[in-house]
């Protein structure tokens, strides 16, 4: 049998000075990128959700970094120290517990500061939960909508909801275990008989994605509250059905008890997506009828 060839060796090119958004494995660590190794191994500081998770990545790499956490709570303080020793020419690498930074992660006002400074930015792509939940889901790619995590309580979970009817794009959200069979009834009540995926545990060994209507789905009692990781993904809305001559008619006549012309026709178009010349016209006979 032949032998495994050995792993490419690191680059051993000079890092330029900056900051880098290294995007991590999300379950398996044999996803980490080559570049994303040679970033680490380049780094002054690596920036961190969480210094325990970072250390084993680098660790099972052989890589020795100074760390720092770089969360919620701690990102305040932190970065005034992280702006400065980009000033000083500093080679910082922003990494999350799993997959892409910012993503559902702190970093935002980092980067965005760092911009307004002028330093460089640097991307390091890699694996993103949201997009490999959206790549085996089944559901249309050609648009979809990150929309992160609901809100914890029901009533604040419907209100999000709601406002997410109407997107006319798949749909990737993230949920905690415990709370997804809630989120998925609410989703079911709220955006209606939509197919849909649940991802959970996505490159680890007891990966599983279940797919249904988001009714199905929310009745299935494996998903009451699984263990693990969970990106959800949602279907798009049906298209509506084309609005009729009659359709346009009844809504042109009841905009015109309350309206000009001009303005019923404007409103009418909006709602039913049809030409507001043709319906102005439409209404101006029905003025004067």
């Amino acid at each position: 049998m032949a032998s495994r060839p050995p792993p490419p060796a690191l680059s051993d090119a000079p890092l330029a000075p900056g900051l880098y958004l290294v995007a991590t494995p999300i379950g398996n660590l044999r996803d980490i990128t080559l570049r994303a190794l040679d970033v680490l191994a380049g780094a002054d500081l690596v920036l961190a959700e969480d210094t325990r998770v970072t250390g084993k990545l680098l660790s099972a790499y052989g890589l020795s970094k100074r760390l720092e956490r770089y969360d919620e709570h701690a990102a305040a303080r932190t970065r005034p120290k992280v702006l400065a020793a980009l000033a000083a020419s500093g080679r910082v690498a922003l990494v999350s517990d799993a997959g892409t930074p910012l993503v559902s992660d702190p970093g935002y006002r980092l980067v965005s500061e760092a911009l307004a400074a002028g330093f460089a930015i640097v991307p390091i792509p890699g694996p993103s939960a949201a997009l490999a939940a959206l790549s085996v889901a089944g559901q249309p790619t050609d648009r979809f909508m990150f929309a992160g995590f609901p809100p914890p309580k029901a009533a604040a979970r419907r209100a999000f909801l709601e406002g997410l009817r109407g997107v006319r794009a798949t749909l990737v959200l993230f949920e905690g275990a415990s709370r997804l069979g809630a989120s998925l009834a609410d989703m079911a009540a709220v955006l209606g008989p939509r197919p849909a995926a649940v991802a959970r545990e996505l490159t680890k060994l007891h990966e599983t994605v279940v797919r249904g209507d988001l009714a199905a789905l929310a009745a299935d009692p494996t998903l009451a509250a699984p263990k693990g990781e969970v990106a959800i993904v949602v279907g798009p809305p049906p298209e509506a059905a084309a609005a009729t001559p009659e359709d346009a008619d009844a809504a042109l006549a009841e905009a015109l008890t309350r309206l000009s012309p001009a303005d019923a026709a404007r409103e009418v178009a909006g709602a039913l997506g049809l030409p507001r010349r043709d319906l102005y016209r439409r209404a101006l006979a029905l003025k004067g009828s």
